[in-house]
This record gives C-alpha cells, sequence and structure tokens, in this order.
C-alpha cells in the first residue's frame, strides 16, 4: 500500500484515493468518465478539506456552502467526496456506480443522493443553477440577516468543464451573474481543453477568461493543477473579492495518471483493467487493491464531520437568539410553512371584466404575494405581458438583492436553469415568465426541473394562435402536448380567472414538483360559476363544467383554456338542437391521469361520443376524444380572431363537426 514518507504524503494521498475510487468504480461498471475525477482531484480535495462549510450528517442544513458540479458525467469525483466525508454513501453505492437502484447514477441526481445539490449532466445546466443558487442566498441575506445576526452566509462553488463554457447557456447565466455582482460564486474551470472531439482548438479557439472579464467576473489561473497551494490561494483571492463572481482556470490534464492522460480517450468510458494498472502504479498504488480507502485518508476526510457539526451548532444559536428577537418569518420561509388557510387571499374574480388570463395571472401574483412571501419572480425581457411584477416590490439588482422582481434579460434558457437552482437552494417560490413558444429555448431547462422534482413555476403566455398578428413564429402550436410529455410536471391551461386562481394555489401547494401555467393574449369568456360547476374542479385536472341537460349526455365536449368559451357557446346550440352535451374544462391532463380510473370515467365515459377543442396539435387528445377541433399546421399572422375562424375555431365548425361525430 502507498506510504506516507513526509508531512505532505497525506494529501496526496488523499488526492489518489478520489482518484483510485473513481476509476474502480468506472471499471467495475465498465462505463463512466474518468476524466474529469482524475484531473480535478487535487483542486476537489483543497475546496473540500479547506473550504466548503458542509455538515455530511446534516446535507440540509441551511447555511451550508453550495456545491455543484456542473461537470456532471464526472459523477464519480462527487460520489467519491460524498463517501469520504461521511455522508450516507456507503461504499457498496460506489460499487454499484451507474446501477439500477443505487444512490450513483451516471450524472448526479439531488433527488437521489444526499449531498448532491442539483441534477446536473446537461452540459452548462450547473452553471445556470450555481447562478441561482447565489442569487437566493443574496436575496434571503438581504431580506434577513440583522446587523447583530447573520443567518444567511454560505458561499456557491461549481465545477465547470471546457464543455459547460461551450454551451449557450453558460454565457447567459454567467452574464446575468456578473451584472449582479455575484460575489457569492466561484466557478473552478476544469481548463483540461480536451473533449470528445479531440482537443478543444477543433471549435473552441476564444480567450475565455477575457469573456468572463468582460461578464464583469473576476479571473485567475492555477497554472498546475496538482499545485495544492496555488489552487488553495486562488480560492482564498476569489473568497475576498465580494462584489464579482469569480472564474479560476485550473489547468488539468484531463485523466491524469493513465496511459492515455491528456487526450480525448480518457474522457470517456472505462479505460480497461490493464490501463487501471498500469494508473495505480503511476500514482504508486497497489495495482491489485481494488476500492480501497487508507485509514489515514478517512481520517482526514471525515474531519468534516465534527467540524460541520460544530459550524451548524453555532448557526443554531444564533438562529434561536435571532428567532427570539425578530419572529419565525424566516424559519416559516425556508420551510415553507404557509399561513393556515392562506388560500383565502387568492382574488374573488366574482363580477370582473373580461381580461386575457395572463392578466388574472399577474392579479394573483398581486394578491397573495404579501402571503406567501416565499415567491419571487420576473420575466425574460417580457415583464408587462407577462404580467410578472409584485408591484409592491422593487428590482432585484446588485444596488438591492432584497428586491422580488427578477429581470432575466433575453435569456430563456439560463431563467429557467436559474429559477432551478433559487427553488432548490430552499425556501424561495420562482416564478418565471415568457412567450410560450420560447419555452422551446428552454426545454432542457423545464425538463431538468421536472426531473430534479424543484418547484419552480414557468409562466408562459401567448399560449395558441390566439397571439395573433406576429404570427407563426410566435405562435404556440406543439408547444402544450410537447410540455405535457415531460413527467412529473403539471402543465395547466386554465381557462377563465377562477381556474387561474386555483391554478396558482396549486402551484404553490405542490412543493416537489414544477408548474406549467399556460395562459392566453386574448380575452376569455366570463363564466358565472353560480351556473356552472365551480372552478375547484381544477384541482381534478378535469371536471364536468356543465351538464347535459337531462343528465344523461349524448356528447360530450372537452376543452381547456380560452376554447373553453367557444365551448360553451357550441353546447347552447347543441342543446337547442336537442342533443344533450356535457360540457367539460380539462386544464390539466397530468392531474386528471392520477385520478381513479372510477372518476376518469364518470367524467369523461367510453360510451359517450367525445369532441375535444383545443388551439394546438391533436396530438395527445386522442386519449380522450374520438375527434379534435385542433392545429395540426403553422399558425398565421393575422388578427387573433380572424386566425381562429379561418382555423375553424367557430361555434359553427364545432356543432358540425359534433353532429358528424354521433353519426360515425
Amino acid at each position: 500500500m502507498p506510504t506516507t514518507e513526509t508531512k505532505t504524503d497525506i494529501d496526496q494521498l488523499c488526492i489518489n484515493t478520489i482518484r483510485t475510487l473513481s476509476i474502480d468504480a468506472i471499471q467495475k461498471a465498465n462505463s463512466g468518465h474518468p476524466g474529469l475525477p482524475l484531473g480535478m482531484a487535487p483542486t476537489a480535495y483543497v475546496l473540500w478539506t479547506k473550504f466548503l462549510r458542509h455538515n455530511p450528517k446534516n446535507p440540509t442544513w441551511f447555511n451550508r456552502d453550495r456545491f455543484v458540479l456542473s461537470g456532471g458525467h464526472g459523477s464519480m469525483l462527487i460520489y467519491s467526496l460524498l463517501h469520504l466525508c461521511g455522508y450516507d454513501l456507503s461504499m457498496d453505492e460506489l460499487k454499484n456506480f451507474r446501477q439500477y437502484g443505487s444512490k450513483t447514477p451516471g450524472h448526479p441526481e439531488n433527488h437521489i443522493t444526499a449531498g448532491v445539490e442539483v441534477t446536473t449532466g446537461p452540459l452548462g445546466a450547473g452553471t445556470s443553477n450555481a447562478v441561482g443558487l447565489a442569487i437566493a442566498e443574496k436575496h434571503l441575506a438581504a431580506r434577513y440577516n440583522k446587523d447583530d445576526a447573520k443567518i444567511v452566509d454560505n458561499h456557491v462553488y461549481a465545477i465547470v468543464s471546457d464543455g459547460d463554457l461551450q454551451e449557450g447557456i453558460s454565457g447567459e447565466a454567467s452574464s446575468l451573474a456578473g451584472h449582479l455582482k455575484l460575489g457569492n460564486l466561484t466557478f473552478l474551470w476544469d481548463d483540461n481543453k480536451i473533449t470528445i472531439d479531440g482537443s478543444t482548438d477543433v471549435s473552441f479557439t476564444e480567450n475565455v477568461l477575457q469573456r468572463y472579464e468582460a461578464f464583469g467576473w473576476h479571473v485567475s489561473t492555477v497554472a498546475d493543477g496538482n499545485d495544492l497551494e496555488a489552487i488553495e490561494k486562488a480560492i482564498a483571492e476569489a473568497q475576498k473579492v465580494t462584489d464579482k463572481p469569480s472564474i479560476i482556470a485550473v489547468k488539468t490534464i484531463i485523466g491524469f495518471g493513465l496511459p492515455k492522460q491528456g487526450t480525448s480517450k480518457a474522457h470517456s468510458d472505462a479505460p480497461g483493467v490493464d490501463a487501471v494498472k498500469e494508473m495505480k502504479r503511476n500514482l504508486n498504488w497497489d495495482e491489485n487493491a481494488e476500492f480501497y480507502v487508507p485509514d489515514e485518508v478517512y481520517a482526514k476526510y471525515r474531519e468534516a464531520i465534527p467540524n460541520g457539526e460544530k459550524l451548524e451548532n453555532e448557526w443554531n444559536g444564533v438562529l434561536k437568539t435571532y428567532t427570539e428577537k425578530y419572529g419565525v418569518e424566516f424559519l416559516d420561509l425556508i420551510n415553507k410553512n404557509f399561513p393556515e388557510n392562506w388560500e383565502t387571499s387568492l382574488p374573488d374574480f366574482t363580477g370582473v371584466e373580461a381580461k386575457a388570463t395572463r392578466a388574472y395571472s399577474g392579479d394573483v401574483i398581486n394578491a397573495i404575494a404579501d402571503t406567501i412571501p416565499n415567491l419571487i419572480g420576473g420575466s425574460a425581457d417580457l415583464t408587462p405581458s407577462n404580467n410578472t411584477t409584485i408591484k409592491n416590490s422593487t428590482d432585484f439588482q446588485s444596488t438591492n438583492y432584497g428586491g422580488r422582481n427578477m429581470h432575466y434579460g433575453i435569456r430563456e434558457h439560463a431563467m429557467g436553469g436559474i429559477m432551478n437552482g433559487i427553488a432548490l437552494y430552499g425556501g424561495l417560490i420562482p416564478f418565471g415568465g415568457t412567450f410560450m413558444t420560447f419555452s422551446d429555448y428552454m426545454r432542457g431547462a423545464v425538463r431538468l426541473a421536472a426531473l430534479s422534482g424543484a418547484q419552480t413555476i414557468f409562466v408562459f403566455t401567448h399560449d395558441s394562435i390566439g397571439l395573433g398578428e406576429d404570427g407563426p413564429t410566435h405562435q404556440s402550436v406543439e408547444h402544450i402536448a410537447a410540455l405535457r410529455a415531460i413527467p412529473n410536471m403539471n402543465v395547466i391551461r386554465p381557462c377563465d380567472a377562477h381556474e387561474v386562481a386555483e391554478a396558482w394555489a396549486l402551484a404553490i401547494n405542490e412543493k416537489h414538483k414544477p408548474t406549467v401555467l399556460a395562459l392566453s393574449r386574448q380575452k376569455v369568456a366570463i363564466i358565472d360559476r353560480t351556473k356552472y360547476a365551480s372552478a375547484s374542479g381544477t384541482k381534478q385536472g378535469g371536471y364536468i363544467l356543465a351538464e347535459a341537460s337531462n343528465n344523461t349526455p349524448k356528447l360530450i365536449l372537452v376543452s381547456t383554456g380560452s376554447e373553453v368559451g367557444l365551448a360553451m357557446q357550441a353546447r347552447e346550440v347543441l342543446e337547442n338542437d336537442g342533443i344533450p352535451t356535457r360540457l367539460v374544462s380539462m386544464p390539466c391532463t397530468d392531474m386528471f391521469d392520477e385520478q381513479s380510473a372510477e372518476y376518469r370515467e364518470s367524467v369523461l365515459p367510453n360510451n359517450v361520443k367525445t369532441l375535444s377543442i383545443e388551439a394546438g396539435v391533436s396530438f395527445g387528445w386522442h386519449k380522450y376524444a374520438d375527434d379534435c377541433v385542433a392545429v395540426d399546421k403553422f399558425g398565421a399572422s393575422a388578427p387573433a380572431e380572424v386566425v381562429f375562424k379561418e382555423y375553424g375555431f367557430t361555434v359553427e365548425n364545432v356543432v358540425a363537426k359534433a353532429k358528424k361525430l354521433l353519426l360515425k
């Protein structure tokens, strides 16, 4: 086994333990990415043993520093660190790397592995998450810290790869971070100049640090990724820069120690038994030892346990004094303890004028903002159109971190990733708006929100061809169906003010999944809830809005959003023509599908002909309906009412199609 001949040998032993654990797990799985863990092991060791404030025995301690492995393909780096530091991640879990049901999946997943803050892997995602985590810290510190009690005071560190920094989302997020002067954020760049295709200079020759200087970041370089003193000095200097985020270019050798180190062959895949043995010999390690951790290495890393418990106990003391003096709002916020019957703060909307659902959404936000102080939100430069302003708050800026109104700029993908970071920091509920058609620009972040179980609220307005004159480039057609296809996410398309209020209540009470609010630009029908069913049925995803005249429907119309008003008119014609017709509002197919089979059958019985009406593609509706009034092509540039008429969203066409369906 390796020896410890000099004082500094323990450092090298700890570093090489990360490397050998990583390579053993990757070789056993016969897949993985050894390049990053082997190259960045020294940087990670310095960070985790000298700087990172964390408690392995309580990974959710609120004032911990946050660590993001944005290059999530190098997941064995963080798994090795978590195991060595004493988190709930056993050696058996390392041996089950990338196996079904393990706590060590191929890329880090926050809901699976304690100590993993955010789900990473799609390159660039972690950079935006880290910016969101830093924003959340700044915001809560500004709102709740007192001169005599600092209860929010932590740093965000992210290991980022060449690939991360090539992705557009990282540029979007980093630009905003520089603008906001997030001095609590540090990127550690694994600057090895290798990607899967080979040397980065085949496509990536810009001066990255100059770009980050232009973003407004503090930049520095560590010339040798194995120089522990230089790494420590660079991180310490970054911590002193409090008015800028920092990026440290750590010049590393990808796959350090492997026979093919420094080449693209060391990036991914198991290197083979012989290469593993050669690597261990190069590191002065027993080539036959597998998953071996020297006792002194465990002792060194697990100093994090008493250190972390001490840090948390000290913080708990400060928090106790703080709470006694300043009340429990902070505790309620971080635990998402809402006031009892908070829904009474939702607007009534009885007798309101006809408006777009996006406008009603803005009304709801402002009605509940004081009751739900967790809310923080904004828009990707469409605030007046998305109606996402909290009117009694101020803008979140570098001069005012306590503001609750976010300006993300025209950076949709970064907005989504940043919101996920804010949500996963804890306590806050972020919402962010853009036109629904631009959900394409941020789909990666929307999908990761669902995978991560983040309580992120996506406010997507201008949800159909009802956008009108801007034409098909901006008119959503396939987007609702595409968003509904994402698991673990509620996509709600409300039909009136009352369903908008219910939708927001559902989004706020749903703490473990994201919500999409699909909202209209055009005005919607005023539904008299004394004559039609209560909007409380929104909670079931779909409900009977109006029953057939004889309680035995011969036909069912099922609709969503702004088209429910059209369905109401068509139903009246059909009823007058002697066709008993039930009207079903289906604001959320996701929630409807979660209801019991008995409930679903009671709303949409299989033996009754059903026609769906939605201004989007028919894809997905055949699950519920026998035929569809839909838009299975792109939209057109014209006033909304003209486009709707030309595309068949008229009472005459719906009635004709319904009668034709009954003849089949």
